[in-house]
């Protein structure tokens, strides 16, 4: 499997590498950064890159024409280039103690965030070709086939709500009026400014609404749906009724939607600068709306794989 993506393999690689050097700064380096410890931004990103590459890998080596092959191998140089860019900005503006995010304060801030910018729309273009080439793809089974399919479309959902963060907020541009200088352009807080009070690890916003929630969600159905699509597999060695591919292959469908809506409800309550703690009326009756149609569809989704199949009586010869 690593034969088919040798740079998405050497890229996953290296980030877990990266991630146990970020480990150790946490322990060794006592600077904050917007609140959070300096080293807490580049663990995040060098994990999510782990699971990121490894499941590429994986969806690329499901590429059965070796000329679509070698097109999905592309695709994966151009996602290990784009990320290694990425973490390279991100663990530079670490070691100088800035901000790698929104920060325009100098040129060379401004320099790094720009190069940021194109390495995620560079990502997120080569993720989306990738999917196009699993989109024709017809040797894969039903359920691994709209595990990988869905799995990446929502993948791009969830990476698409990183572009709602890239734009100076009201506060940032009436700071910019007032003082002839935009230092910051862009924030995943709404409401409330970045490097608030937060949850432990993540640094989520607990007094405002934070889109890196919805980012984070949408961006790993990467790897959830095929894990799920593994596990039902796993499961119909009891589940007599998961035996039928078809009905795998509707479960995953329906989970599909359901974590597609989740990141759209996440990204919503978000922008209307709720705290994901602090969901109001609202937002309580979507996501109960949400998780009972959820549930609703999967039990429809059992009955009918219960159900026995109708075949046509036998037609019996007439005796003589």
């Amino acid at each position: 499997m690593v034969r088919q993506s040798r740079a998405l393999a050497v890229f996953g690689v290296a980030m877990a590498a990266l991630a146990v050097v970020c480990l150790a700064g946490l322990v060794l380096d006592p600077r904050l950064l917007g609140g959070q410890p300096i080293w807490a931004k580049p663990l995040k990103f060098s994990v999510s890159f782990v699971l990121y590459a490894a499941t590429l890998v994986w969806m690329v080596s499901l590429v059965s024409t070796p000329r679509t092959r070698r097109w999905a191998r592309r695709g994966g140089v151009v996602v290990a280039t784009a990320g290694t860019i990425e973490m390279v900005a991100i663990v530079g503006q670490v070691l100088r103690g800035r901000a790698s995010h929104f920060n325009v304060a100098t040129p060379l801030d401004t320099a790094v965030w720009s190069v940021m910018g194109t390495t995620i729309v560079v990502l997120w273009v080569a993720t989306a070709g990738i999917g196009v080439l699993l989109l024709r793809e017809r040797t894969l089974a039903p359920d691994t086939a709209w595990a990988v399919r869905l799995g990446l479309a929502v993948t791009l959902l969830g990476m698409a709500v990183a572009f709602l963060m890239t734009s100076p907020t009201g506060a940032q541009i009436a700071a910019a009026q007032e003082t002839g200088r935009l230092t910051t352009a862009g924030a995943h807080a709404i409401g409330v400014p970045d490097g608030g009070p937060g949850l432990p690890l993540v640094g989520w916003s607990t007094t405002g609404g934070d889109l890196r929630i919805a980012h984070f969600v949408g961006l790993h159905a990467l790897q959830g749906l095929p894990l799920l699509a593994l596990a039902l597999l796993v499961l119909a060695a009891r589940r007599p009724v998961l035996r039928d591919v078809a009905v795998r292959a509707r479960l995953v469908g329906v989970a599909g939607a359901a974590w597609a809506a989740l990141t759209a409800l996440l990204a919503w309550q978000a922008l209307r600068g709720q705290s994901i703690i602090a969901p109001d009326a609202t937002t309580l009756v979507a996501g109960a709306a949400l998780a009972a149609a959820t549930g609703v569809a999967t039990l429809l989704v059992l009955r009918g794989g219960t159900r026995p199949r109708v075949t046509p009586d036998r037609i019996l010869e007439p005796q003589s």
